[in-house]
């Protein structure tokens, strides 16, 4: 018997500037085909990511109002529908990091779930491991909480790339920033994306 349980749809990385530098898209399980596809086209989840910047902004607002700053906020900022999810997280510098969720996204064999939490299991639909069962059976919704791991490991990818002497933050972070186009940075967020499950504590 095989459990649902939430993975990664999208990963979107933004400027400062509103400007997006990075857009990853991962596959989810389809029950009617049993296979791996997206669940919305590339285009999709582009406009997708940039509803996620009123968000911001609202925040950003509300947290000059109090006199306390965005940095570090990190959360729920919408709900797609009954299978997305939009969590962000700011830096200090400004840039955004957009994490969408499928809370049902990869299938993993029912039986390995009651095994210890980062136990390989034999047949899933992912290569990494499986989240303990109380973090898989939590059901309906996800814990902001365990998508920490995830932003910090993609902050830290993001200052490695900064700290590449080859690398021009500039042709980033000005006002008509380009994408970000380091393939082992690529690598790395994919690697990120593809390896979380709920209850993952290092990536």
């Amino acid at each position: 018997m095989a459990t649902d349980i939430p993975s990664i749809a999208c990963i979107g990385i933004i400027g400062r500037n509103n400007n997006p530098l990075h857009i990853s898209i991962f596959p989810s399980h389809d029950p009617y085909t049993n296979a791996l596809a997206p669940l919305r086209t590339p285009l999709q989840f582009s406009l997708l990511l940039s509803s996620t910047l009123d968000v911001f902004e609202l925040r950003g607002r509300h947290a000059a109002g109090t006199g306390t700053g965005l940095s570090g906020e990190m959360g729920l900022l919408h709900s797609v529908d009954e299978r997305l999810a939009a969590y962000g997280f700011q830096t200090n510098t400004g840039i955004k990091i957009i994490v969408v969720v499928d809370m049902r996204g990869r299938r993993v064999d029912a039986s390995v779930l009651g095994g210890r939490a980062g136990a390989s299991p034999p047949s899933t639909t992912s290569a990494s491991a499986p989240a303990s069962a109380s973090a898989v059976n939590s059901g309906v919704g996800l814990r902001e909480a365990e998508l920490k791991v995830v932003f910090w490991a993609i902050q830290n990818a993001y200052i490695r790339l900064l700290q590449n002497p080859f690398f021009e933050p500039d042709e980033v972070m000005g006002k008509d920033g380009k994408k970000i186009t380091s393939r082992k940075f690529e690598t790395e967020i994919r690697r990120i994306g593809e390896s979380w499950t709920p209850g993952v504590t290092s990536l």
